[in-house]
């Protein structure tokens, strides 16, 4: 009995060495992970993979070419949404009326610039009529000085003659013409005579001076008027 264990294990130990010889196979190793370590993409379950192994090899394609005419068919396909589109028609109504609104208020401006300079025109031209006017009696008491000669040399002649050049200056003007026809808006009749040879009303004598200033009257004249017999 002891020499059969012995035998056995013989046996045993023959057997490991002829799987340690030269008729040894090795040890195949399966690798089942479903991610490439290389790569790192999904790996395919192996009738895939045996069919893309046999399937001929695609030729590359065009990336950049397939890159953008995906990216012009996707921007022509992208639609505004209805949120946006309200949005910018509200924006460009918005805008156009604050456009209008500028336009309003220039205009308004170039209405209230003209006003005012038109106001201030106003205002100094009033200013020099009441200058005008106040001096009106100064001027008639030269002009009594001149009737009656007091006028004719001498340094108050030369003042008086400066101060009429200097009036005239703002526009002031005289009304004293006489065998002018007789005008309503600029003459005062004091006294109407018949006349000889007229036909109409016809100023025959200017018994005090009127003024004027551009085309508002200052003063009518006081005349006497010579109508037709």
């Amino acid at each position: 009995m002891p020499h059969h264990g012995n035998e056995e294990e013989h046996n045993s130990s023959s057997g490991h060495g002829d799987q340690n010889g030269s008729g040894h196979q090795e040890p195949v190793i399966r690798d089942n992970r479903k991610v490439d370590p290389v790569t790192g993409q999904a790996r395919h379950p192996e009738g895939e993979s045996a069919a893309k192994a046999d399937a001929p090899a695609a030729k590359p394609a065009d990336t950049d070419g397939d890159a953008l005419a995906q990216a012009e068919e996707i921007l022509n396909g992208i639609e505004v949404p209805a949120e946006e589109s309200v949005a910018q028609g509200a924006g460009h109504a918005e805008a156009a009326e604050l456009k209008n609104d500028l336009l309003r208020l220039q205009a308004e401006y170039v209405n209230y610039r003209k006003r005012v300079e038109r106001d201030r025109a106003v205002a100094g031209e009033m200013a020099v009529i009441g200058v005008l006017n106040s001096l009106l009696p100064v001027l008639d008491d030269v002009d009594a000085a001149r009737q009656h000669g007091d006028l004719t040399d001498g340094p108050f002649a030369a003042i008086a003659t400066k101060l009429e050049n200097a009036l005239k200056t703002y526009g002031l003007v005289r009304i004293d013409e006489t065998g002018v026809e007789f005008d309503p808006t600029i003459h005062e009749a004091l006294i109407q005579q018949p006349g000889e040879d007229i036909e109409v009303d016809t100023v025959s004598q200017v018994l005090r001076s009127g003024y004027k200033s551009g085309e508002r009257v200052l003063r009518a004249a006081q005349v006497i008027v010579a109508v037709p017999a």
